[in-house]
């Protein structure tokens, strides 16, 4: 169900509009907030780095919304966007399956545990290496049985079984519903996650682009991204 529905808005959002949708590269992470925000546009869904590196490769895109600012900063450095803003925080969580035996984040290191995070570069695999380090369980990592280019990857082997435990972020954990449950992580191993969004310079819908940043950093983008569990910057 969740894979499917990953696909679904991929492929892109309902709503009026044909060829004027404004195509939205955006975080994973993102695939439930931004819809509810703005289900008029086109949303091809993945790793930061990935979509990043698509817009490098030119790849239409109108706008790009990512679960890192130096993926969006490196961007701008080339040219290749406008300046990124700052829209929505956001936290680490370890999830296991709800039948799981798995009690805490230090259980992670037991032998035979299957663990899945991101993969180096991707925003999510990197702020898990960081939350991990803090805590000085970095062992754990010799767990990790695969390595995903995006969240919705580390989700759907959790809830699939294929995993013992994912590191995702919070507002991965209700869409994926009672399939799940949570290993909390202190507070002092979680790194500062921030989004950043910037409208793609070649875009050729660029005043709808600019409208879109606008709207998503004000009051309706705000309360569209809180009720999705994202914090505001």
């Amino acid at each position: 169900m969740l894979l499917g529905a990953l696909a679904a808005l991929a492929a892109g959002c309902g709503g009026a509009g044909g060829d004027a949708r404004l195509t939205v590269f955006a975080a994973a992470s993102l695939a439930e907030a931004l819809p509810a925000f703005e289900p008029d546009a086109t949303y091809q869904l993945g790793g930061s780095a990935s979509l990043a590196t698509q817009i490098r490769e030119g790849a239409a895109a109108d706008v790009f919304a990512a679960a890192s600012v130096e993926h969006a900063r490196a961007l701008r450095e080339e040219g290749l966007v406008e300046e990124p803003r700052v829209f929505a925080t956001n936290r680490l969580a370890v999830i296991v399956p709800s039948v799981s035996e798995l009690a805490s984040v230090a259980d992670l290191a037991r032998p035979g545990v299957k663990l899945v995070v991101g993969a180096e570069g991707v925003p999510v695999g990197d702020y898990a290496r960081a939350a991990l380090a803090a805590l000085g369980a970095s062992d754990v990592l010799d767990n990790v049985v695969s390595e995903e280019d995006d969240v919705g990857g580390i989700v759907a082997k959790v809830v699939l079984g294929e995993a013992d435990a994912g590191i995702v972020y919070v507002t991965n954990v209700a869409p994926a519903g009672a399939a799940v449950r949570v290993l909390e992580l202190p507070p002092a191993a979680q790194p500062a996650i921030e989004y950043a969004v910037a409208v793609v310079t070649d875009s050729d819908s660029r005043e709808a682009a600019e409208a879109f940043v606008d709207r998503l950093l004000g009051p309706e983008g705000r309360a569209a991204l809180e009720a999705a569990g994202f914090g505001l910057p």
